[in-house]
């Protein structure tokens, strides 16, 4: 039984879909953000940089305990002790890691960036309303998916023709193209590749854990606090 530390974000998402394509048992210990649990002595100790997802496997390598933040490398692991969703060859392989690496260095940050400055900065105390900002972070995640659209004019998924862990890290955050400002008018193979996605029975029940607790921190002056300003 694998321990997953959690909070249902984008990033969040990458571990339960994980976790459920590849049809591993695992148990969800909450972390809400907006409280400041990922702040905790208990869960620094497991995700020394403050953020989930994070993962306890009491089988690790060798049979021994591991425990793992950063969501990218919680991909890797999972797709290598399942031989499943990593590529089936050394090149698809090279391809997976290659794309999983894009969204973590680019499209992550990036939307992110665009989720805050478009959506919450305006409404702080004091707003901060940044024109610059706004496009930058807007404009820099619409070049991203025109690249990811003509990634998938050519392929099936997100790496060549094979589903994988890719697809997984890239998904949540592009389901969020309306928050980023984003169109689809043009990225019709970003499109189908979502729909053909966001069917998957897996990803479906990845993205419905705790789906109750996901909120909007536009108004709650606390969480604001606790996720923009904590050191």
């Amino acid at each position: 039984m694998i321990d997953l530390y959690f909070w249902p974000t984008p990033n969040g998402w990458k571990a339960t879909i994980a976790l459920e394509e590849m049809g591993l048992d695992y148990r969800v210990n909450l972390i809400n953000i907006g409280k400041g649990d990922q702040f905790t002595p208990e869960f620094l100790k497991i995700s020394p940089n403050n953020r989930m997802p994070a993962i306890t496997d009491p089988d690790g390598p060798d049979g021994a305990p591991i425990s793992m933040f950063e969501s990218g490398a919680i991909l890797q692991y999972l797709a290598r002790k399942t031989g499943q969703f990593g590529g089936s060859t050394e090149r698809k392989r090279i391809a997976v890691d290659q794309w999983l690496m894009w969204q973590m260095g680019g499209l992550g940050p990036m939307a992110g960036q665009a989720h805050h400055f478009l959506k919450y900065a305006p409404a702080m105390d004091p707003p901060n309303d940044l024109a610059y900002a706004k496009d930058r972070y807007r404009s820099e995640t619409a070049r991203l998916y025109g690249v990811l659209d003509r990634q998938l004019a050519n392929n099936e998924f997100v790496a060549g023709d094979e589903y994988s862990i890719a697809d997984m890290s890239v998904w949540g955050w592009a389901l969020l193209w309306e928050g980023q400002q984003q169109t689809l008018d043009d990225k019709p193979h970003m499109k189908r590749w979502l729909d053909q996605v966001s069917a998957r029975p897996a990803v479906i029940r990845g993205r419905a854990v705790h789906a109750d607790l996901r909120g909007d921190f536009k108004s709650d002056k606390g969480a604001q606090d606790k996720l923009f300003k904590s050191a």
